[in-house]
């Protein structure tokens, strides 16, 4: 279970502006080189956001999925990767005190090599990339709403409960 938990030092209202803007994609999630369109209804279920990512000379483009949306407080995505396969990923945005959230990032492979080699080690390689993903999306937030005070990580590989925070 790549299951990650965060504190951001933004509301949640302020998290969901950046986590609702279909071209702010590239900006915080890790290996997304660029957008190249967003569904105008982004984040309504159904819509799209179509990206490229990749390393070095390795550019491939596809296409990520709103499958289920609660405003404000939940985002869930199936992010596609051709050959590479598909993968879940659900975001929880929980208040926790004044202007303060913490996001749930739990990501699972659902089809292809990852989901066939689904395993401990890709679970921490997961949790790296989320950490990361995580830390952009905290400096998106203070870009756009202020700076709120980053934060040095430590990591929370629990179940997607509260548990212990990382905090971006």
């Amino acid at each position: 279970m790549a299951v990650l938990n965060v504190l951001i030092d933004h509301g949640p209202e302020q998290v969901w502006d950046v986590l609702s803007d279909g071209t702010s994609y590239a900006e915080w999630v890790a290996g997304t080189r660029s957008v190249r369109d967003v569904d105008a209804r982004w984040p309504e279920p159904g819509a799209s956001i179509h990206f490229s990512f990749g390393a070095g000379p390795l550019t491939i483009e596809d296409q990520t999925t709103v499958r289920l949306m609660e405003p404000l407080r939940r985002l869930e995505l199936e992010a596609h990767a051709r050959r590479l396969g598909s993968a879940r990923i659900a975001i929880e945005l929980v208040p926790w005190g004044e202007d303060r959230t913490v996001v749930i990032i739990d990501e699972h492979p659902l089809t292809g090599p990852s989901a066939r080699w689904h395993s401990v080690p890709l679970d921490a390689a997961l949790r790296v990339r989320n950490r990361r993903m995580m830390r952009s999306l905290a400096e998106v937030v203070d870009r756009r709403h202020g700076a709120g005070a980053a934060r040095p990580d430590s990591a929370s590989p629990g179940p997607a409960g509260l548990g212990r925070s990382a905090r971006a």
